[in-house]
């Protein structure tokens, strides 16, 4: 039972190829500035540099991530590469309001412990014990997964207050 997917998000292609070729664009352009007219002083062109070699790593890396998929099932949240990003039973709440500091199109789950620091660009993050889901995925995918996991989160509950009774 633990196995079935409940719920899925993934990137949208567009959003994707979107996202990669604006930050890929914004490097190859700071690359040209850089050597093609460079600023008088030195540190400039080589702030130019950093950011343009930084800005064709981050698309690539956001490549490399939204290639893969955010799964829920009855145990948690997880990647498709197995990698575990939120086991059901840390999860604390759901937090998916307007004013949330949250993913683009996500939404942003409290643990009840702190978890390592990681981040795959454009499709979940992790800082401290805040889980952000989202970004290049299509709002319809998350909004479902938070409210699946909601109702997990609500059945967990009232198997606790069972037991407590």
């Amino acid at each position: 039972m633990n196995d079935e997917i409940l719920a899925t998000v993934s990137a949208s292609a567009p959003r994707r190829w979107l996202g990669v070729g604006m930050m890929g664009t914004l490097g190859v352009l700071l690359l040209y500035i850089a050597l093609a007219v460079p600023p008088q002083s030195f540190s400039w062109q080589a702030f130019l540099l950093v950011m343009g070699v930084g800005s064709l790593w981050l698309a690539d890396a956001t490549r490399r991530a939204t290639e893969r998929v955010v799964e829920l099932r009855h145990d948690g949240l997880s990647d498709s590469t197995g990698a575990v990003i939120a086991p059901l039973d840390q999860i604390a709440s759901i937090d998916r309001g307007t004013f949330a500091m949250k993913p683009s199109n996500g939404f942003v789950i409290r643990l009840s412990v702190k978890r390592p620091r990681a981040w795959q660009p454009g499709l979940w993050w992790a800082i401290g014990s805040r889980v952000g889901i989202g970004g290049v995925t299509p709002g319809s995918q998350t909004k479902a997964m938070a409210q699946i996991l909601e109702m997990l989160l609500a059945e967990r509950q009232s198997g606790q207050d069972d037991q407590t009774s």
